[in-house]
Order: C-alpha cells, then sequence, then structure tokens
C-alpha cells in the first residue's frame, strides 16, 4: 500500500512565550505537497462527526422537543427549524440520555401515554422537574427522522441488570414476548434499529464513583443479559476513562476484553474546573491557552490506543470519544446546572483543531460525540422561544461533511510553535485532507495564529490544472459570536484567495481562520 503524505516544510518556525494580540499582520510561507495519487485504507468514519443530547436544561426540552401541543412549528413535536437545520448536518449517530442523567434514568417512566408518565426531578442538572413527554418512543423516532444511527446509554449506576435488559428486549424484539407486546400497546409494532449500546456512562464518577475493577465485574455481568434479538446486533460500549486515567483503560482492557465492541472516552478542553472563564470575554491568552489544552487530546488518545493495542493487537475493539468540546461559565442569569453557554469563533476553532486530530487516528477511533447538539455547552444550535441561531461550530460541522466517510489522506508537517501561559506547546497550523469515492479531495486548515497569515503553496503529484473552490469562517474579533438580534454574525462565506495552476495550488489563510479547499 502507498502512503498518502502531505509534507509540510514551514519557513521560519519559531517558538515564543504568547503576549497580547499584536496590531501588525506578518505573513508565514508554507510548501506543502500531496500526493493526490496514491491510495490509502484508513477511512473516516462519518460516526465522527456524532452528537450528544442529554436530559440537560434545553437541550431536549425547548431544544429539540417542544410537544405537538405548542405554538412552536413542529412536526410530532419536534422543533421543525432545529430539525432541518440537523438534517443539514447529516448527523450521523445521536447519544441518548446521557452524561450523568443515564445512570438515574429508568426507561420505563418515559413510555405510555405521556399524561400517565411519572415525574421526576434531574437531580444531577439544576434540580429540573421534568415529565418525561421525551422518552423512548420519541428518541429513536427522532432518530428516524434525523436517518441517524441511535446511540442508547443505559443505567449502571441505579439501574438493574432486569431493567436493561428488558430496555433491549423493548426496543429491538419481534417476538410475541411481554417487552415486545408492551412497545405494540405503546403504539410501535416494528421494533427499532439500535446498533449502539453504553453499558454506563462515568461509573468513575456521578455513574456511581466506581473502582475499575468494580465496574468491569458489573459491565461483564449487565452486557451478558442485553440480549441481541430479532436480527439486531448491539455494538457494546463500556464505560471508558476520564482524560489522562490511563490505569481505567487498562484495567477494563484486561478484564473486559473481547466481550466489548467499543470503550468510551470523555476529553473537554477545560483549562480550570473550578474558574472555567466566560464564553465571549477573553483575550488572546485565553485563545491560544485553550488551543493548547484542546490539542492535547492528541496526546491522551495516542496513549489510550497504545494500552489498547498491547492487549487487542488486531485492533477489534473501537475507541469511542462520546464526550468533547469546551466547557465554559454559564451566562449570565441562567441556571448554573444548565450550563447554557454562548459559541465564539474560539469554539469552532477548537472543534477543527480536535476534528483534524481525530482523523489521524481513526484506525482505532471510531466515533466522536461533541457535547452538546443544542443549547447545552459547546451546542451547535441555540434556542429562545420560537427563535434560533446557528452557531460557529454548526458552521464548522457542515464545512466538514465533505470528510464523512473519505479517504483519510496522511499528513507530515511542521508548524510554528507557540507557548501558552500554561506552557503547553500551540502548533498555529492544523491540516486535514481526504479523498471522496468520486475522486474529489478535500483539504481543511486552520490557523490558529492571531499575528500571522499563512500563506500555503500545495505541490500536487500531477500536472493536472484542478478545478478548486474554497469556504472560510472566520471573523474580525476572536469574541465575535451569533446572537438572536444578529445571527449571522460568523458564518461560513465562499473564499477565492488561491491561485490553481497546473500542479500546485495557492491559498493565503487569513489569521484566526478555517479555510476549506475543494479539487475536482
Amino acid at each position: 500500500m502507498k502512503r498518502l503524505l502531505l509534507t509540510v516544510l514551514l519557513c521560519g518556525a519559531i517558538s515564543c512565550v504568547v503576549g497580547q494580540e499584536s496590531k501588525k499582520v506578518t505573513t508565514t510561507n508554507v510548501q506543502m505537497t500531496l500526493h493526490n495519487q496514491a491510495t490509502s485504507t484508513q477511512r473516516i468514519p462519518k460516526e465522527i462527526y456524532g452528537h450528544f443530547a442529554e436530559h440537560l436544561g434545553r437541550c431536549i426540552y425547548g431544544g429539540i422537543w417542544v410537544g405537538e401541543e405548542s405554538e412552536i412549528p413542529n412536526e410530532k413535536g419536534y422543533r421543525v427549524d432545529v430539525l432541518e437545520a440537523l438534517r443539514a448536518l447529516k448527523v450521523p449517530v445521536l447519544r441518548w440520555p446521557g452524561g450523568c442523567f443515564a445512570d438515574e434514568y429508568h426507561w420505563m417512566d418515559g413510555i405510555g401515554p405521556r399524561e400517565k408518565r411519572p415525574k421526576m426531578v434531574n437531580t444531577n442538572w439544576g434540580g429540573t422537574v421534568e415529565d418525561n413527554s421525551f422518552g423512548t418512543h420519541e428518541f429513536l423516532n427522532f432518530c428516524e427522522l434525523l436517518g441517524c444511527e441511535p446511540y442508547v446509554n443505559g443505567n449502571v449506576g441505579s439501574g438493574s441488570v432486569e431493567e436493561m435488559a428488558k430496555w433491549v428486549e423493548y426496543m429491538t424484539s419481534d417476538a410475541d414476548s411481554p417487552m415486545a407486546n408492551l412497545r405494540r400497546e405503546n403504539g410501535r409494532d416494528k421494533p427499532w434499529k439500535v446498533k449502539y449500546f453504553g453499558v454506563g456512562n462515568e461509573n468513575w464518577g456521578c455513574g456511581g464513583n466506581m473502582y475499575p475493577e468494580y465496574y468491569s465485574d458489573l459491565y461483564r455481568r449487565y452486557a451478558t443479559f442485553c440480549k441481541n434479538y430479532s436480527g439486531n446486533r448491539l455494538y457494546r460500549i463500556a464505560c471508558g476513562a476520564s482524560d489522562y486515567d490511563y490505569n481505567w483503560t487498562d484495567v477494563l482492557m484486561r478484564r473486559v476484553g473481547r466481550q466489548m465492541q467499543g470503550l468510551s472516552l470523555h476529553y473537554y478542553s477545560v483549562l480550570d474546573w473550578g474558574r472555567k472563564g466566560s464564553a465571549t470575554d477573553f483575550n488572546s491568552d485565553d485563545w491560544y491557552a485553550v488551543m493548547g489544552k484542546c490539542s492535547e487530546v492528541e496526546t491522551v488518545i495516542k496513549r489510550h490506543c497504545e494500552i489498547m493495542d498491547r492487549y487487542d493487537p488486531t485492533r477489534r475493539i473501537d475507541l469511542i470519544l462520546d464526550e468533547w468540546g469546551t466547557w465554559w461559565n454559564v451566562e449570565p442569569g441562567t441556571n448554573p446546572g444548565h450550563l447554557y453557554q454562548q459559541n465564539t469563533l474560539r469554539d469552532a476553532m477548537v472543534a477543527a483543531v480536535s476534528l483534524n486530530i481525530f482523523h489521524k487516528y481513526t484506525y482505532r477511533l471510531k466515533m466522536a460525540n461533541i457535547a452538546q447538539m443544542v443549547n447545552v455547552l459547546q451546542s451547535v444550535i441555540l434556542t429562545r422561544d420560537d427563535e434560533m441561531v446557528l452557531t460557529p461550530t454548526y458552521h464548522l460541522f457542515k464545512m466538514y461533511i465533505p470528510h464523512q466517510g473519505a479517504e483519510y489522506l496522511p499528513l507530515h508537517y511542521e508548524s510554528k510553535q507557540l507557548r501558552d501561559k500554561n506552557n503547553r506547546v500551540v502548533n498555529t497550523l492544523s491540516a486535514t485532507a481526504s479523498r471522496a469515492d468520486d475522486g474529489t479531495v478535500t483539504i481543511t486548515l486552520a490557523n490558529v495564529d492571531l499575528e500571522s497569515d499563512c500563506r500555503i503553496t500545495i505541490a500536487l503529484d500531477d500536472d493536472k490544472k484542478y478545478d478548486v473552490s474554497g469556504s472560510i469562517l472566520t471573523s474580525k474579533n476572536i469574541t465575535d459570536h451569533n446572537t438572536f438580534e444578529n445571527p449571522e454574525c460568523i458564518k461560513t462565506v465562499k473564499y477565492d484567495d488561491f491561485k490553481s495552476q497546473k500542479g500546485s495550488v495557492e491559498v493565503v489563510l487569513p489569521t484566526k481562520s478555517i479555510v476549506t479547499l475543494t479539487l475536482k
């Protein structure tokens, strides 16, 4: 197999300590080579672009679900504006009901006539009283409307083996059995296809404060009774580690091994859990600091993959990064437990750098779920009553759609490096490339630098002059964001500051920008 090699020689690479933003913009020149005629067997699973919707704040209620009686335009209770926006993103997989909520959720409270469902207090997230009007049917039907795979997270922390086993039967069995017949009584004759099933969530923390040895035994027990029904085959995901807890991965791989198909990992680009900082009020030092933290996910993924390789050299078990993204202080005046935050260009840049890293490790990393879909953390959509705003992260995800399922083109390059205020290394250039089945090549480039444009000359390994088109996501200020009063402050626009000729493409990457080039 020939490996696709993207070689970048960066002129004038330097290291320095980041200070305040400079008013003078300089230019860095980059020579890049793309061997676009070679072949590769590594593909970028579309599930890398997965999402996460927890019963948290206004993610579900008011964000996705408003009910059939709502004055807000809806389709069978689902907001039409949100549904259409998510369809445009080509969401491949959606995780539900949590998160921490999963291990206090009892699924039978969320089935049957909605007016008869018991209420519950969401003890993890703000003490909100929920009426359980959004349950199993509502979630799985929503996934069908979106055209995405459901990823259901079961309750290990406060639930029983019997409860989990019956849930799987209820959703997936076509037999003449008690749970399948109960589903029919509740209006769904045909079972759903449910591939991804998580056995617990963050069981080292909110899911029960367990040791990995104890959880391993629980996983083996619970997973044993999660059966395959009616041709449905479960892809069982064990609760994995948080961040740098490499011992948890070691224990799970050693004690569970082949009884799981996937092992989860959580990683948030948080600098200080006690003082997360404002989503919209920050300076250049803060900008670079979060870029350093989000870039560190590469070291974390690599270390967990190395441990998995020791126990599973054939890579039968997948790594699932089912929670990732930014986490800031909530917006002033909102419930602290609802985790409602704004979304700036900084968040979009974090997503670009993160996704570029994820692509490199898709030989083991097979799914990633940004937290969260609507109105919570690094959401792609914000809502207020009947209004909706698409965030910079939404526009970033839309830019990356061509990479879904495409052939990965490996990169090798040296970047100009900075040191952030926490002494982490920040690479100012981040890049990825892929090729679709029809031969179209997509190159996505992110310039993290606030002081230097980046002029890149891409040398191609043939003499063909390609038809090139481009798009860009940037803004005047790093704190810019979309509001209900100004919903299009930041959005993707056409970009044409490039030159295409036989055997090469030259593009100028402005400061703090993400640019996608399409070569046909």
